[in-house]
């Protein structure tokens, strides 16, 4: 009952709601610097797969980017805001008595990865291909290790984060950027260059006053710890 809520909502904020997405950004910022050097997966990734098969299923000659238009740009937007009003936040040590445990939530209650995987199932149902919407691990400033759901277009790749109705492109977060799904691959897990070394341009301005670390710096020591 509650993704059927979520849905009809989603649907209401499509046909005009009470918000109004931000202009199509028209600068182009380039996409995450892959490394191509597989990453472990993050704990609770592999069960989440063996319960939800479909989320995770390779897609032979998939593309690696979408065209970002007017259309697709008001369906981030919704969709990113729809999902951060529909769940309240809760660890799942609190909620499932684990230290890490991924799922769609059913009961409106989840953490970081839930936001980031429900708002990846919406954009599937809604038409984009699974191999532009890829959960990403970082670090952040104020809340260490964190999952958000990474669009990769055409303009470059943006972020769905549960912190910020905003979508912003990976480069302006001032997140330190771990580890991404493969484009190809879901269940495979790569490694992410520091933005330095990778000859992309970063942005010129933190996600927000309180974001003042700038932009993505060398890559922290991979670790196990909870994601929030």
């Amino acid at each position: 009952m509650l993704a059927k809520g979520w849905m009809i909502g989603l649907a209401a904020a499509l046909l005009g709601g009470c918000s109004t997405a931000p202009p199509l950004p028209r600068v182009a910022f380039g996409p995450l610097p892959d490394n191509e050097v597989r990453a472990d997966a993050p704990g609770g990734f592999a069960s989440f797969c063996a319960r939800f098969a479909r989320q995770c299923r390779a897609q032979e000659s998939a593309p690696s980017t979408v065209a970002l238009d007017d259309r697709i740009w008001r369906r981030l937007y919704y969709v990113n805001r729809a999902v951060n009003k529909a769940i309240t936040p809760e660890t799942d040590l609190a909620h499932y008595g684990r230290s890490e445990y991924w799922t769609i939530p059913a009961d409106g209650f989840g953490d970081c990865e839930d936001y980031a995987l429900t708002k990846r199932r919406d954009l599937l149902r809604a038409g984009l291909p699974a191999s532009v919407l890829r959960i990403a691990v970082v670090d952040t400033p104020k809340n260490g290790r964190h999952a958000v759901l990474t669009v990769s277009t055409d303009e470059g790749d943006f972020v769905l984060d549960n912190l910020t109705d905003q979508i912003l492109p990976w480069n302006a977060t001032g997140y330190v950027w771990i580890s991404a799904q493969n484009h190809a691959d879901p269940m495979r897990w790569d490694a992410l260059r520091p933005a330095q070394d990778s000859g992309i341009a970063t942005a010129a301005q933190p996600a927000s006053p309180d974001n003042q670390t700038g932009l993505p710096s060398p890559l922290a020591t991979p670790s196990q710890s909870p994601l929030r």
